[in-house]
């Protein structure tokens, strides 16, 4: 009995992998319940581990090549470089949910808070001076360093400078000499020319000897020294922390919504104080109209939320919602359309100009071309009915649906429609005949033919499509998002670009990976989908 319940547990976890395309851990789960050890081992080695090997090979290449090819951005990032980016990136997603608490405290714990972080401020402070001298003294010693290594270089360049300087004049001297005797018939003219040509030559090959002497200081200045990188960083670091703590005083503070309400309730109150015992009717008038304002003043401070700034997980969710909005408009589309293609070949040949003539078209067009007709259903966005709507709606509210973020869905839907619609056409237009002879013997209808034959067979074909769908929508969003100003990953990566901080290109690798990642999930998923409605039973491609 207990043989038996360990094999259901591993045969559910095998069909768990199969269904989701993690076919390659099976001789990790087989050799964990004592299955064929050698031939698992055998398994594991040639589909985990080795393609482990070859991508930790590509890291540690990644790792080599990044400090040694230099581009217009300084070097290229080696993959810890890019792992701190992450770590930075995260950081600033914990620091606004921290900053938007601190806006929102009040009472004994904004007071607490404050007390707190105020003397973490202090203790910072002095951690930067102690950091700040530190990076002085590396400085320093970088600068001895260079100067021990660069007093000789210099010297040798100087006394090379002046005596090719010497070279040169004797050489000018001796032209001018022959240039006399030519001209008195005394010598050829060609050693006049000979003359002018070897000048050009000592001369080149004095200035090569000049750049080398000057390559070999400019390489020495330009090396790193790693303890002045890492008091730097260590400085950076802890200057980083310090104006967080500011930031974060100003926000129990001056900056503190509480604080900000109280100080305009005591002005309100004090305007009503003055205008109870306004001692004219035009003192009076001035005054209410003052209280009006406070009045204001109170009620915009109490509808008030903490102006947060993007993240990288915010331009993510938002990036995802986005491809899911476009990916269920081509879906919506393409599914229909494709089933009428596949049971009317008419209306198949209908369709067929049409797909072979905007399927190419790049998603750049499609965006301008959206923003154009689209754009004109949103002549004032902030005042429209829908977007006002959606932005209300609990669950997508924090997501600030605009204009942008429909002109990407478009596109994404317009490039995602082609795969669906045409796998659709082609499930539906090979469905097994003996099926269709059935639905005739059956007598059946045109719906229940279609619902309980027609899709029923196809679906395998229409989640292929999807799937392939979503892919293109994916890789698509990241440019619609870029070129439309969309908040999401392609406007994070576009920003950075344009941002050209130290950071800019871990930041543009970094989008990358999650670009992947949440590609290869989206991917998994419609895989699994697939699976459930196959009846074949057999994989998916990778």
């Amino acid at each position: 009995m207990a043989e038996s319940t360990k094999d259901k547990i591993k045969y559910r976890i095998l069909k768990a992998l199969d269904v989701s395309g993690f076919t390659a851990f099976d001789p990790v789960i087989r050799l964990f319940f004592g299955e064929e050890p050698q031939k698992q081992f055998a398994a594991i080695v040639k589909y985990l581990v080795i393609p482990a090997i070859f991508v930790l090979s590509c890291v540690w290449f990644w790792s080599w090549i990044g400090p040694r090819h230099k581009t217009k951005s300084g070097e290229v990032p080696t993959p810890d470089v890019v792992w701190e980016s992450v770590q930075i990136n995260d950081t600033i997603a914990d620091r606004e949910k921290v900053k938007q608490s601190d806006f929102q405290l009040k009472g004994a714990e904004r007071e607490a808070a404050l007390e707190a972080v105020a003397k973490e401020y202090a203790v910072l402070t002095e951690e930067v001076e102690a950091a700040k001298a530190l990076v002085a003294e590396r400085e320093a010693e970088k600068k001895a360093r260079e100067e021990k290594l660069i007093a000789p270089l210099e010297e040798k360049y100087d006394a090379l400078k002046s005596e090719y300087r010497d070279a040169a004049k004797a050489r000018d001297a001796e032209i001018a000499r022959i240039s006399e005797a030519v001209s008195s018939g005394d010598e050829p003219a060609s050693a006049l020319i000979a003359a002018i040509r070897e000048d050009g030559i000592a001369s080149d090959k004095e200035r090569d000897v000049l750049n080398g002497y000057k390559a070999q200081i400019d390489e020495i200045r330009s090396q790193k020294y790693k303890p002045l990188d890492l008091a730097r960083k260590r400085y950076d670091s802890v200057a980083d922390k310090q104006f967080f703590m500011k930031t974060r005083l100003e926000f129990l503070d001056d900056r503190n919504l509480y604080v900000k309400l109280d100080e305009a309730q005591a002005e309100l109150n004090e305007y009503m104080a003055e205008l109870s015992s306004a001692g004219s009717a035009k003192d009076a008038l001035k005054i209410a109209k003052r209280a009006v304002r406070a009045e204001e003043s109170v009620a915009r401070l109490e509808g008030q939320e903490y102006a947060s700034a993007v993240t990288i997980y915010h331009q993510t969710k938002r990036s995802i919602f986005t491809v899911f909005v476009g990916f269920f408009m081509a879906a919506f589309v393409a599914i229909p359309v494709g089933i009428m293609c596949g049971l009317n070949k008419i209306f198949m040949a209908c369709m067929t100009p049409i797909i072979s003539v905007f399927k190419p078209v790049s998603p750049v067009v499609w965006l301008l071309i959206f923003q154009i007709v689209v754009g004109a259903f949103f002549p004032d966005p902030e005042n429209h009915v829908l977007l006002n709507f959606l932005n209300n709606l609990p669950l997508i509210s924090s997501l600030e649906i605009n204009p942008a973020l429909i002109f990407s869905a478009c596109t994404v839907a317009m490039c995602a429609v082609w795969p669906a619609l045409v796998n659709t056409a082609l499930g539906v237009a090979s469905i097994d005949q003996d099926h269709v002879n059935v639905a005739r013997v059956l007598r059946l209808g045109f719906w229940s033919r279609l619902f309980k034959i027609v899709i029923p067979s196809a679906l395998p074909l229409v989640f292929a499509g999807l799937r392939i769908s979503l892919g293109v929508g994916w890789m698509v969003l990241i440019a619609a998002e870029a070129l439309s100003s969309s908040d999401g990953l392609g406007k994070f990566v576009w920003d950075e670009y344009q941002n050209g901080s130290s950071l800019t290109f871990a930041n543009i690798i970094m989008v990358c990976f999650v670009v992947g990642i949440i590609g290869f999930f989206l991917d998994r998923m419609m895989i699994i989908l697939q699976r459930f409605v196959s009846f074949d039973g057999r994989g998916t491609s990778v």
